[in-house]
């Protein structure tokens, strides 16, 4: 592997001296731009290049299908499901104005789908029956402390009415009894009522715990004179009785300050042969920016996001079961930061890596460890490096999902922090005392980067950027291949396209990846241009697609159960050195909790492969996956769709 990544690097060292001394003698700058630029797209696309490199090619949909795509996932149909809600623009947010795109990457074909809410930076996950459960989206934009006119924030309600609960609509106002100032709810609240405390040692009833609401309110008029310094009681205007009595707010300063992004509890599944969004109950909690991760059963579970009035949810973790399409709070709290990046082990646990994307306290749900969702368990593991550059850091499960050991990469600072990490850590699981460690560096400190697992057991890492969001013009035009093997990265050609916030990579059935999105802050190095956002999708086609034929494979049954065999026909069977089970990818924000590729046991016999799916249902979780045969050169064939029930 060391020699061969050495030639590459000497042929590119060739080539580019070519490329100096021919242009040595041209006149002028733009000449040399010019003759630079050709010579360079000579180069890469020269089969010998292509062979070593791999090749990118830009998509560019027509005008009317193009979006601003924030999530995409491969449906067993093949085809591409690429949501955009509202797309980051407050525009098509205040139009209702919500896109969702079904893109076939064989015929080309593109739909769009009636998209029913504002399902931007909302969660998604595959389930078994291959739908896709989609969850949680953007009630209202953020607005920047500049923009705010009107005082507001967070009023908890509370109820000392232990016999009833109480519902305060819209439009409510609450005045404070000090300040005197008057607010008003922007939404309905339901307010359950008191919990009543029993001292079993002394037989008495000792108080009665209010029940508690959460609600957003602002002032009535603009300005900063209806700003609030500190907490006060607000009374709670136009009831009466002992409803006036039980009933009160209690708020924190209102004010002026940035009001973050709010949340939806909606919550749909999108159905691939029917190609429509269908609704199921909503979660208990509104939630923006959450993880959907499959637990042991086959149910979701759903953790953390902004709420419906812009603050983290408190740990209150909640789980859909996709026979009843209902959900329910889990026993137990566990706060993590938006997007947390957790994957289900072999033991039924989960690993939270530290990987997140977003909002979230910096001392709060950052520590990496193992949860036991049953139990509220949690052992933190040590060694991670550079702990405090994990947002918007990636994590991959890396090939084959037996070994259960992970890749995290690079990351940056809370928030809109200018640090970075160059670094890659490594676990695995399966040692006795696990720890992280070091892996190969990065050549720069990198964001955002995209990362998907190939059928030959390696993983395309790319992309990225220096700076959040791309800032400074800090987008990474590199790619590199990860060889878990040798714990060694290898270069490949570079991207064409910046890709940092706001993207995501797609494994596809023909071993190609697809790469969408991009969300820069600003368009140009000095920060003075607003940034666009990226609509142009582009196709890697790795190495292993230039060595020439590639196996094939067909026939066999579209279910196979776990631990049962099936057969299938190749050609090329006495070449078949490996197949992989490839569950299909659900990506956003740097976070794809569903992609894992699990090895399969096989015999050949003349042109038959009798494949036995492993056992472990932790490790194979039932739903559809992309079954790869890879030969002997590394060249895996086309995909075969596969069921596990």
């Amino acid at each position: 592997m060391r020699d061969q990544a050495g030639r590459r690097r000497a042929r590119r060292l060739a080539i580019g001296t070519v490329v100096v001394l021919a242009l040595a003698g041209m006149n002028g700058p733009w000449l040399y731009r010019f003759g630079t630029a050709r010579y360079h797209q000579y180069v890469i696309d020269q089969p010998e290049y292509k062979a070593d490199n791999g090749h990118w090619q830009i998509v560019r949909f027509p005008p009317q299908y193009r979006q601003d795509t924030i999530h995409a996932v491969l449906l067993h149909t093949g085809k591409v499901l690429m949501i955009a809600g509202s797309g980051n623009n407050q525009d098509n947010f205040d139009a209702k104005k919500f896109d969702t795109r079904l893109w076939d990457p064989v015929k080309g074909t593109i739909k769009k789908i009636p998209t029913p809410k504002d399902l931007f930076c909302t969660g998604h996950t595959q389930l078994a029956d291959g739908n896709v459960l989609i969850a949680g989206g953007t009630k209202r934009y953020e607005k920047l402390k500049g923009d705010v006119t009107k005082a507001g924030g967070l009023m908890i309600v509370h109820n000392e009415n232990p016999d009833k609960p109480i519902t305060l609509p819209a439009g409510t106002r609450f005045t404070g009894r000090t300040n005197h100032k008057t607010f008003v709810s922007k939404d309905p609240v339901l307010v359950p009522r008191a919990r009543k405390v029993f001292d079993r040692r002394t037989g008495r009833w000792l108080r009665n715990d209010p029940g508690l609401g959460r609600i957003y309110v602002e002032a009535q008029r603009k300005g900063a004179r209806y700003e609030t310094g500190t907490q006060d009681n607000y009374r709670v205007r136009g009831l009466k009785g002992a409803d006036a009595r039980n009933t009160y707010g209690i708020a924190q300063k209102l004010a002026l300050d940035k009001k973050d992004f709010q949340g939806i509890r909606d919550a749909f599944e999108f159905d691939p042969v029917a190609e429509r969004y269908i609704k199921v109950d909503p979660m208990n909690e509104a939630r923006w920016y959450p993880t959907l991760t499959t637990l042991s059963d086959g149910r979701i579970l759903s953790v953390s996001g902004l709420d419906d009035i812009g603050q983290l949810v408190p740990g209150k973790n909640e789980i859909f079961d996709p026979r009843t399409r209902k959900w329910t709070y889990t026993k137990k709290i566990r706060q993590f930061p938006t997007y947390p990046a957790l994957f289900l082990l072999q033991n039924g646990k989960l690993f939270y890596s530290g990987s997140n994307a977003g909002y979230g306290p910096d001392d709060v749900g950052r520590d990496p460890g193992v949860w036991d969702v049953d139990t509220n368990a949690f052992t933190k593991l040590p060694g991670l490096s550079d702990a405090h550059l994990m947002e918007t850091s990636g994590t991959v499960m890396l090939p084959p999902a037996q070994d259960e050991r992970f890749l995290v990469i690079g990351g940056g600072g809370v928030g809109e922090s200018k640090l970075s990490s160059r670094k890659t850590r490594l676990i695995d699981l399966r040692a006795k005392h696990p720890r992280f460690t070091d892996g190969p560096s990065l050549e720069k400190g990198t964001r955002y980067p995209q990362s998907s697992i190939l059928p030959d057991d390696t993983v395309l890492v790319s992309g990225g950027s220096q700076d959040y969001r791309g800032r400074s013009d800090s987008n990474i035009l590199q790619a590199r291949l990860y060889h878990p093997d040798t714990n060694t990265f290898e270069r490949v050609a570079d991207p064409l396209v910046g890709r940092n916030y706001h993207s995501g990579s797609i494994l596809l059935p023909d071993g190609r990846v697809m790469f969408f999105g991009s969300d820069s802050l600003y368009g140009d190095k000095a920060n003075t241009r607003p940034g666009r956002f990226e609509q142009r999708i582009e196709i890697y086609t790795p190495p292993y697609l230039y060595h020439g034929a590639r196996p094939d494979l067909s026939g066999g049954p579209k279910t196979v159960a776990r631990g049962a065999s099936a057969t299938f026909t190749s050609r090329h069977a006495s070449a078949i050195r490996k197949l992989r089970l490839i569950r299909p990818s659900a990506s956003t924000h740097v976070t794809d909790v569903d992609q894992r590729s699990v090895a399969v046991d096989f015999t050949t016999s003349g042109d038959r492969v009798k494949v036995t799916v492993p056992k472990n249902r932790n490790l194979v979780q039932s739903g559809w996956y992309m079954l790869f045969a890879v030969d002997d050169q590394g060249t895996p064939s086309v995909a075969q769709w596969v069921r596990v029930p």
